[in-house]
């Protein structure tokens, strides 16, 4: 895979595909650092005298035109940020966009419009995709993918424009997921500790049984935990689990065991009668779970516990909080890990998913470790030991 870095860009044209699926609130970006994070590999192509024009999917119209999705006030910020004006070619991708491209001067910068507008751009086969992935390939000379949060999506701008490009690579954002996720975890320094949270155990069975045998160490906390409770014997209350799934946790406990990775479970939670409450009524342990009551919070023996495994710990990958930590009485567990994985100076640390990097956000301190991954779902695949479309397609452009 080549990567933008390793490519004569200058005086190209160039397509981006970014990442700038950003909320937005009454027309106004209410959280900008997806954009930040790709400003970099743009400033990279402007500097060396290239064209630009970016490419991103906002929320889902479904292959309409929908006002309140347009990148407008994306395109706005971006060039507030880059200190030079960026023009939206507005609605669906078609001959104003290539009218537009066309007359691009090096060091101009233009944002097609949400990519999903364009029915085409999520066909789920190659011909529903139809000639969208050409139709955007040949608007520039290079293509680079800096999208590392649709990576895992098999995109006409993902999959289908690396096929017909000139030239593509990937950049520097993708670079920095590939080397981390990829290449630093192929030979990690020990103890190599998974921490996985979250709701559902459905969601991590991949990631789970992909680590068992290659982490010394799994810290399993959040809702998921209550699953592994249940194949365990014990009753969880009301607490969300999904029983469906107990011969799965049955089967992991199981594996990790013969495959010499530890599987470390909740001994305490705290817990309320209603998710919306404000304050936890106690702590219970998790033989003890009260039938009229749910789980919110993994509790202070389990902390300790979680935090000594984590104070060894040479590597870390971590993706799902500990409970509810939208709620300050049920965000101590995560905090509590949150803080415990910044400590480590002399460990590489890796964080994924939005709500695990909210947490991280929360505490202030996101450079405290070595790595905050920009997706959500392709983070999650990537852990699984998927290949990721995104690569896969890039990887095959240079065949």
């Amino acid at each position: 895979m080549l990567f933008i870095d390793q490519v004569d860009i200058a005086g190209k044209k160039i397509l981006f595909r970014v990442d700038f699926n950003v909320p937005i609130e009454d027309g106004v970006i209410t959280d900008d650092n997806r954009i930040r994070a790709a400003l970099p590999t743009i400033q990279y192509a402007l500097d060396k005298g290239a064209s630009v024009i970016l490419c991103a999917h906002l929320g889902k119209p479904k292959g309409k035109v929908v006002p309140e999705l347009s990148l407008g006030p994306v395109a706005n910020r971006t060039g507030e940020l880059l200190g030079r004006g960026v023009a939206l070619v507005p609605g669906r991708i078609g001959d104003q966009a290539v009218k537009m491209a066309a007359d691009l001067a090096p060091g101009q910068v233009i944002m097609l419009d949400n990519l999903r507008f364009n029915p085409e751009e999520t066909g789920k086969t190659p011909e529903e995709r139809g000639d969208f992935g050409k139709l955007l390939a040949s608007l520039a000379d290079v293509y680079v993918n800096d999208a590392f949060g649709v990576a895992h999506r098999e995109n006409a701008s993902v999959v289908d424009v690396p096929r017909f490009a000139k030239v593509c690579c990937a950049g520097f954002l993708l670079k920095r997921e590939y080397e981390y996720l990829g290449e630093a975890l192929k030979d990690p320094k020990r103890p190599y500790v998974c921490v996985s949270g979250g709701a559902k155990v459905s969601t991590k069975l991949g990631i789970l049984n992909n680590l068992l045998g290659k982490v010394d160490d799994i810290i399993i906390g959040g809702a998921m935990a209550n699953t592994f409770l249940l194949a365990q014997g014990h009753e969880v209350g009301q607490s969300l689990a999904e029983p469906d799934l107990v011969d799965a946790a049955k089967g992991i406990m199981a594996k990790a065991k013969s495959m010499g990775s530890t599987l470390h479970l909740p001994v305490d939670f705290r817990y309320a009668k209603t998710p919306k409450a404000k304050q936890a009524e106690g702590v219970c342990k998790a033989d003890a779970i009260p039938a009229d009551a749910l789980v919110l919070d993994i509790g202070p023996e389990t902390i300790t516990d979680f935090v000594a495994v984590l104070e060894r710990a040479k590597t870390i990958v971590w993706n799902g909080p500990m409970g509810l930590f939208e709620t300050t009485a049920f965000a101590k567990g995560s905090l509590a890990v949150c803080k415990a994985i910044a400590g480590l100076d002399d460990a590489l640390t890796i964080v994924g998913g939005g709500d695990t990097d909210a947490v991280v956000h929360m505490m202030q301190l996101d450079d405290k470790f070595s790595f905050i991954s920009t997706g959500g779902g392709s983070f999650l695949e990537f852990l699984e030991g998927k290949e990721l479309p995104a690569f896969k397609a890039l990887k095959e452009c240079m065949k």
